[in-house]
């Protein structure tokens, strides 16, 4: 098991099952910046658990070998998630020089924000940009 010690956990983590993860971790990792924090269960080409954090904050990842008939089984490529960055034109540059499939390439939306959208190599969707959210009371 790889491991790395972070200052806080994530509080909200992405789930998704993989047909070839190992591949889909490393291109996590090289194209978009996540950092590995945890690979465990591996045989082979099958990983039972993984984990990357976004090093800008405290979000992350979890991920496994896809599962057929297992109850918590998600069908590989269905997963959409939205990733702050506090620099989408540099994450943008970084992607697009990965020859990443983008979806949706880096513009400014109608509530000031900058995003781009990029599907991974199994077909889920990641938005990447700089809207946190409304803000809290």
């Amino acid at each position: 098991m790889t491991t790395s010690k972070t200052t806080s956990n994530p509080t909200v983590w992405v789930t998704l099952q993989a047909h070839n993860p190992i591949k889909l971790i490393d291109y996590y990792v090289d194209t978009f910046g996540f950092v590995e924090t945890a690979r465990c269960g591996v045989d082979g080409d099958t990983i039972a658990h993984a984990e990357l954090i976004w090093p800008e904050g405290c979000g992350g990842i979890m991920l496994g070998s896809h599962k057929p008939g297992n109850e918590w089984c998600r069908e590989p490529g269905t997963t959409g998630a939205y990733v702050v960055t506090a620099d989408p034109d540099g994450l943008y540059q970084r992607v697009v020089s990965r020859d990443a499939d983008v979806v949706r390439p880096l513009a400014g939306t109608d509530y000031g924000a900058r995003e781009f959208v990029v599907r991974d190599p199994e077909g889920n969707l990641w938005s990447f940009g700089d809207y946190t959210g409304e803000p809290r009371d």
